[in-house]
């Protein structure tokens, strides 16, 4: 039974070090807990049991702790700054067919629910991966 955390350990870890995400420390450990059970037991439930519980408190013992250090980095991109903001179409759009719109001096590809001529000015509701999702602006 010892070779079979062990190889079990080694796989996760080998993981742990593929992923570099925090995925699968925990088992590991737990893998080297049920290792060290089988000193004393023989019982593989036992030896599940005592994986099972070591890998789950030290998942919610650690993850919190983690957490804090760990850095969530957001890349601002000031896409944002063009939602709600006017802009003139250059390429008419159409309900079935991308058109154009210039915002802040860039062009982007833009999509509307209606049909909208060449030279219309618009509002930007939102963005849709790299399109702009507009609708015509009352004068």
């Amino acid at each position: 039974m010892i070779g079979m955390w062990f190889i079990l350990f080694v796989i996760l870890l080998i993981v742990e070090l593929v992923t570099i995400n925090l995925v699968t420390i925990w088992f590991a450990a737990g893998a080297v807990a049920a290792m060290i059970s089988t000193i004393f037991t023989d019982s593989l439930i036992y030896q599940m049991i005592i994986f099972l519980v070591i890998s789950f408190l030290s998942l919610f013992i650690t993850r919190p702790f983690l957490k804090r250090f760990k850095k969530f980095d957001v890349e601002p991109t000031n896409l944002d700054r063009v939602i709600g903001k006017t802009g003139e179409v250059v390429k008419k759009i159409s309900t079935n067919q991308y058109g154009e719109v210039k915002i802040f001096g860039n062009v982007w590809t833009a999509i509307s629910e209606e049909e909208i001529p060449v030279g219309s000015k618009v509002r930007v509701l939102s963005i849709d991966g790299v399109k702009l999702v507009v609708q015509k602006e009352e004068n």
